[in-house]
């Protein structure tokens, strides 16, 4: 993509009706819903970067409307609880093609569904459990046998999988871009622009880089990085992922790679590597997890080398003209950290590695909330699990760098 030319000019007002920190899918979502039912009002977004630069635009593009957490409980039993996710995904993804439509956001979405794909006995066991969740949940899907999978991926590392169509791709920065360049008038976007404190009383002061705002009410929807500002420290973590993206392949290569313009695959363990193949004729591998801190890119480009090599190893090259890490948010227990924390302060953090339709329809639930909405769709988040404690550090990082490692030694060559 072009650059993009942010908008760092600060705002003229000093008060705002509510201002939303973060300018990913969730607080674009919710500054939008907000200005939507109080056109009245003004509404500022902040965010502490270029849009698309932060996880939002940095993710591999699957935008996935079911559970990405198949054991959360709440108000109901696992199956009901399920079926109320996928509606509510449904529904964003519905939500979010309108959006597309109406601005004509030339993202590349594409409906094509999604590959899951094992390489080993207990990838393919962790596969058939759920396909279980699958049959409960009355989604359709499609398995493969490696014959059938070597014939769409090009490949014959794995061993079976299975097809979804419960997944649409896009460029995700071009759609980031696309959303917080057609907001309604009356809100205000601020880029570049790190937000340093927040008081935790009405009337709220916000205290960025350059200035002090007030407002009557604050959303906060930076993910991970809202512990900065004193929120969810012992709910919420932090992790970085690696991607990265060839050059344009040659017919020649292409066709090495299936007889799909475009695919995904998701791994059947979660420190697996997700692959994809872009409409523009790029490969893309995603793997290898850190806490808290990024690793070399030298060795990251070795390792995701290696993942590329190992699964195409007829391919004439395995470089890559794009490297990059970002971070993502994880709860202990997968559930999203959603809801109202003081009288005017809404919050929603933790999207588990599949935000995109997630992070987009609790951001539109809590602008709802914001405006003192009801609905069922808000009755039916508000429902679900709340995030579980965290231990304080160094407890923390050791027990998250050793489920890291845990997770390494049982995905074996699914990584």
């Amino acid at each position: 993509m072009p650059p993009r030319q942010p908008r760092t000019r600060a705002p003229h007002e000093k008060h705002f009706e509510a201002v939303v920190i973060g300018a990913g899918v969730t607080g674009l979502a919710a500054a939008r819903r907000i200005a939507e039912l109080e056109p009245n009002a003004r509404v500022l977004v902040i965010d502490s970067s270029t849009i698309g630069e932060g996880s939002s635009g940095r993710n591999s593009g699957f935008l996935i409307n079911l559970p990405h957490n198949t054991g959360m409980s709440g108000h109901g039993s696992p199956v009901e609880i399920a079926r109320k996710q996928i509606r509510l995904y449904n529904e964003g993804t519905d939500w979010l093609k309108s959006l597309v439509d109406r601005y004509a956001i030339d993202c590349g979405w594409n409906p094509a569904g999604k590959y899951h794909a094992a390489a080993t006995a207990d990838g393919e066991r962790r596969l058939q459990e759920a396909l279980s969740h699958y049959r409960e949940w009355g989604v359709p899907y499609r398995e493969l046998d490696q014959d059938e999978l070597q014939s769409a991926l090009g490949t014959r590392y794995y061993r079976y999988g299975y097809h979804s169509d419960t997944n649409i791709f896009v460029q995700p920065a071009a759609l980031v871009r696309g959303l917080a360049d057609n907001l309604p008038t009356n809100v205000t976007l601020w880029e570049n622009e790190p937000v340093q404190s927040l008081s935790r009383r009405k009337p709220f002061r916000i205290r960025t880089r350059s200035r002090t705002l007030s407002a009557d009410r604050v959303v906060i929807a930076n993910n991970g990085f809202a512990s900065k500002l004193g929120f969810a420290r012992d709910r919420v973590f932090t992790i970085y992922t690696y991607a990265a993206l060839t050059p344009e392949l040659p017919a020649e290569e292409l066709a090495k790679l299936g007889v799909g313009p475009e695919w995904g695959v998701i791994p059947a363990n979660r420190l697996g590597s997700t692959l994809r193949r872009t409409g523009s004729g790029r490969f893309m591998v995603r793997s290898a997890y850190s806490y808290e801190s990024e690793q070399s890119i030298a060795r990251v480009r070795s390792l995701l080398q290696d993942c590329y090599r190992r699964r195409f190893p007829n391919m004439r090259a395995f470089d890559f003209e794009h490297v990059w890490g970002g971070v993502t948010a994880l709860t202990r227990n997968g559930a999203v950290y959603f809801g109202r924390v003081e009288d005017g302060l809404y919050i929603s953090l933790g999207c588990n590695g599949a935000g995109m339709i997630k992070g987009t329809m609790f951001g539109k639930l809590l602008g709802e909330m914001a405006c003192d909405a009801q609905s069922p769709q808000l009755a039916d988040a508000l429902g679900f699990e709340r995030p579980t404690w965290l231990p304080p550090e160094p407890i923390r990082r050791l027990a998250v760098v050793t489920a890291i490692n845990y997770q390494k030694y049982r995905a074996g060559i699914e990584r």
